[in-house]
């Protein structure tokens, strides 16, 4: 990687072109109540000597400041054209402080390691608001862009499951994602996100993970590197657009700043297209996804939705929340319409570790049950395992879905909006009172 780095300089060198210079901004953010109450944090702005102040800029947004060079790399390959135009947001994490100026709590941890889309949700609605009202000192107006195809983020460990969470969450701002020995392990919920992956719908995301085999920062939470290469796994199972660098180094920034010119120039080939959804080999959702298929919608009446819960298409049972599990509970209806054998069997995903907003549900032909949460539709089989995950509608809320049905190959959502959601899948509708085929018990 060393040898790279020289060579571009000399490249550079003999075309007569030098690294722009460029300018960096520093202002403090407070957060407003919604996000992180009372956090303050510095926020740098990287503004290249090729910014115009007229055509948005491309984004990228480092986590815990300013790693691995990055203005000076970002000068280089902008110079060389081996990336857009691009204005960097370094982020600090936030801490609250007392009058005196002493740390109260440090937030990084609950920030960066959660696997909500709350950190991400506060970049979008106060960070980048903040920059944008910022001027250059060349006088021109800070401009971003706000496609996902021109969005990158970058973190180191517990920024480095930070960046990922948040591009996860948030393709549509971040397309692009470099997680340097990540912290994918039992903190905040992150040894869970390669089951997720498995189970979820491809986002459109271009990701490199790098690590070693000495990185194991605390093994109270787990190894590291280990947690890596099980998301590096789920990543391939769900055919993503990723690379990986796996070395025997530790946990630290080193092998992250020697790798990070080319990692950079690799996240922006082909640009200005956006990177695409990649092939999954989840059997469930090969079966049931159409290509290029997305969410459509159109003004509806909104039907009478009543009670949540689902009626298995022959009438055998049904299934219904409780308000203190995750768990959706399964009650058999006897041949006298009694409820009996009742018990938590549906048993679904959380982000946050805490209880799942459950807006709709309802059984397919096949005898699998949707469940519209805030964590997606969680497709569940015949013994209650969660096997598929779709995303909802881009900025649609579960809250808001209030029943969730079928027709042949297309599924609708209805939302307190009157607004109905489709969008084209193969799946079937259920047959009244028919038997869907058995899945066995495997």
């Amino acid at each position: 990687m060393k040898r790279y780095c020289l060579t571009l300089a000399l490249v550079m060198l003999l075309m007569g072109i030098t690294a722009g210079a460029h300018e960096i901004i520093k202002f403090n953010l407070k957060s407003s109540d919604k996000y992180y109450p009372g956090t303050e944090r510095e926020i740098q702005v990287y503004v290249p000597d090729a910014y115009d102040g007229k055509t948005p800029a491309c984004l990228y947004v480092g986590l815990d400041g300013i790693l691995c060079n990055a203005p000076n790399v970002m000068d280089s390959l902008i110079a060389v054209g081996k990336m857009p135009v691009t204005i960097g947001v370094f982020i600090q994490p936030g801490v609250i402080k007392d009058k005196d100026g002493n740390v109260l709590r440090y937030n990084r941890s609950n920030e960066f390691d959660m696997l909500t889309n709350i950190f991400v949700s506060f970049i979008n609605a106060e960070v980048l608001p903040a920059v944008e009202k910022l001027t250059t000192a060349k006088g021109f107006p800070i401009k971003l862009s706000h496609k996902g195809a021109d969005g990158m983020i970058f973190g180191l460990s517990s920024g480095g499951i930070a960046a990922f969470t948040a591009a996860w969450h948030r393709p549509d701002m971040f397309s692009r994602v470099f997680s340097g020995v990540g912290t994918f392990v039992s903190m905040r919920g992150g040894n869970d996100l390669q089951a997720i992956v498995r189970k979820s719908e491809p986002r459109p995301l271009r990701i490199f993970l790098q690590d070693g085999t000495n990185d194991v920062w605390n093994p109270l939470f787990g190894h590291w590197y280990e947690g890596n290469r099980m998301l590096a796994s789920a990543l391939d199972f769900a055919g993503y657009d990723a690379r990986y660098d796996w070395s025997d180094c530790n946990h630290g920034v080193k092998r992250a700043s020697e790798i990070f010119p080319k990692v950079m120039e690799w996240m922006w080939q082909g640009w200005p297209e956006a990177p695409k959804c990649g092939k999954t080999q989840n059997n469930l959702l090969d079966t049931m996804l159409v290509e290029s298929s997305e969410w459509k919608q159109e003004m509806f009446a909104v039907p009478d939705a009543g009670e949540v819960f689902a009626l298995y298409p022959n009438g055998g049972h049904y299934v219904r929340p409780h308000d203190d599990t995750n768990c959706l509970w399964q009650y058999i209806v006897d041949s006298d319409g009694n409820e009996i054998c009742g018990q938590p069997f549906y048993w679904l995903h959380s982000y946050d570790n805490s209880l799942l907003t459950v807006s709709a549900m309802e059984f397919d032909g096949a005898g699998d049950l949707w469940v519209v949460t805030n964590a997606g539709i969680q497709i569940c089989d015949q013994n209650g395992r969660v096997r598929g995950i779709i995303m909802l509608p881009s900025g649609v809320d579960a809250n808001d879905i209030i029943k969730i049905g079928f027709s042949e190959n297309e599924v609708w959502l209805w939302s307190n909006k009157d607004i109905r959601y489709y969008r084209k899948m193969h799946i079937s509708p259920p047959e009244p009172f028919s038997i869907p085929q058995s899945q066995g018990q495997g």
